[in-house]
């Protein structure tokens, strides 16, 4: 008899008796000879996976071009794909369209055990008395942000909070340097770089396009800019409280001190992870609160009752605002930022009856998990309150909302997001009112983190009330 282990999970020494006794996952219907499902997942990936859980349930192969998909849905399939080992699921070899961007010898360009001691340089950036620092800096750029928009306007939300994400994350997690060069040429370069960031780019991340070389050149100003720093630091002994810092302290198991090309790469990888998906992330929330009056009352009301009484934002003051909390998970949940997350198959595995072969990719959609019938009551509606006792529509599995990763690989960052989108809703709602004239525009699945099409517009004007932070 085959031996599976707990999580269903079958060890490599039964991969033959796997291959014998167990069927292969269907492919999907529909796929065109050589392009395979391509055309229609370029149309509306979403829209396809969504039509593969529909029709083959929780796991759905497909194709696109010569390589092999296959997509994990619902809770169970979930707990097999978060809990696989990296023997079995490897990240490393699918996410290598981060290497131009991040650098060499970092990240997903080391082995795992490498990434991981580098990963966990990141640990004290994280920690509680770090957070409080981040807090306060959070607000300071918040409200300087609120402070240069006129009384009333109207803003491509998805730019203007770009640049302020850019500056809170780099303020806090690079270091205050780098924030003072943001309109120096960083946040052009930053922005180069981020479109390096693409699905053509996950295919073929050294194809010769125009945004691949911008992305490159972006990348050596970078590089630079964040080199002059360490080395002036270096030269005159100067010592910040900051993330820098850290990696210029750190070493290795081995006692080796980290390279300047690591700080940086490491540096870059943080910023991105603290930075691209939270700016997504806090567009779509403004978004969905525009068009929700009731919502953005009891936002408003929940504000007044937190600094009515303590007077100014803090760490602690952000950890009480539980119904801008469920806003935010909301809008996860329905707009997760990036809408696969994806390994390859390098052991079989064993999912019920059927087994996945090595050498397949298989992938997780938080954008049609977060919409399965028999896990949120009404799906496709904006109901923040879905999070809130006693409903706690979350909490019926470990793997219901899965916006930030699962298991071992969940995003380090998380918490920091939900507090920088915390932080900035709550001094924008307090200083202004929007409106939304278009209604929720679509998705652009062009680019890797999924945000809305731009332009996206919204109006905005100045509020009479007395501010909660008066």
């Amino acid at each position: 008899m085959t031996q599976q282990s707990s999580n269903g999970v079958t060890p490599h020494s039964a991969s033959d008796d796997l291959m014998t006794s167990l069927s292969v996952v269907p492919e999907l219907d529909g796929g065109w000879p050589l392009l395979g499902h391509a055309l229609e997942f370029q149309k509306d990936p979403v829209a396809m996976m969504g039509r593969g859980w529909r029709e083959q349930g929780d796991l759905a192969r497909f194709r696109l071009g010569t390589r092999e998909f296959v997509l994990f849905t619902g809770p169970n399939a979930h707990d097999v794909y978060f809990k696989a080992s990296e023997a079995q699921l490897d990240a490393r070899a699918v996410y290598q369209f981060t290497v131009p961007i991040f650098g060499r010898g970092v990240a997903y360009d080391v082995a795992p055990e490498i990434m991981s001691e580098q990963l966990g340089f990141l640990f004290p950036a994280l920690r509680e008395p770090a957070m409080r620092r981040f807090a306060r800096i959070m607000f300071k750029e918040a409200t300087m942000f609120a402070d240069e928009l006129d009384d009333e306007g109207e803003l491509n939300l998805p730019e203007a909070l770009n640049r302020l994400t850019v500056k809170i994350a780099s303020h806090c997690l690079i270091g205050k340097e780098i924030r003072e060069q943001i309109d120096e040429g960083f946040a052009d370069a930053y922005h180069y770089l981020q479109n390096g960031i693409n699905l053509i780019g996950f295919f073929l991340p050294y194809l010769p396009i125009p945004s691949h070389r911008a992305r490159d050149r972006a990348r050596k100003t970078i590089a630079h800019l964040l080199s002059q720093i360490i080395e002036k630091r270096r030269r005159t002994g100067s010592v910040q409280d900051d993330f820098m810092n850290t990696l210029m302290e750190a070493k290795y198991k081995d006692g080796r001190a980290l390279t300047d090309d690591e700080i940086t790469g490491i540096l870059l990888t943080v910023l991105f992870a603290g930075q691209h998906t939270s700016t997504v992330l806090a567009t779509w929330t403004g978004l969905e609160m525009s068009q929700a009056p009731s919502c953005i009352d009891h936002v408003r009301n929940e504000m007044q009752e937190v600094y009515g009484q303590e007077g100014e934002m803090n760490y602690d003051t952000l950890k009480k605002q539980l119904a801008l909390e469920c806003v935010i998970r909301e809008n996860e949940r329905l707009h997760p930022p990036l809408i696969v997350l994806i390994r390859k198959v390098l052991q079989p595995i064993r999912y019920k009856d059927h087994v996945v072969s090595p050498g397949t990719l298989a992938m997780v959609s938080p954008a049609v998990s977060h919409r399965l019938p028999e896990v949120f009551e009404n799906p496709n509606e904006f109901v923040p309150e879905r999070f809130a006792p006693p409903r706690s529509e979350h909490k019926q599995h470990h793997y219901t909302l899965i916006g930030f990763g699962g298991g071992k690989h969940q995003c380090m960052g998380k918490h920091f997001a939900y507090m920088q989108l915390k932080a900035i809703w709550t001094v924008l709602l307090d200083r202004f009112e929007f409106h939304l004239d278009s209604g929720i525009p679509d998705p652009n699945y062009g680019s890797w983190v999924t945000g809305p099409k731009e332009p996206c517009l919204i109006r905005y004007r100045r509020r009479s009330q007395s501010s909660v932070f008066q």
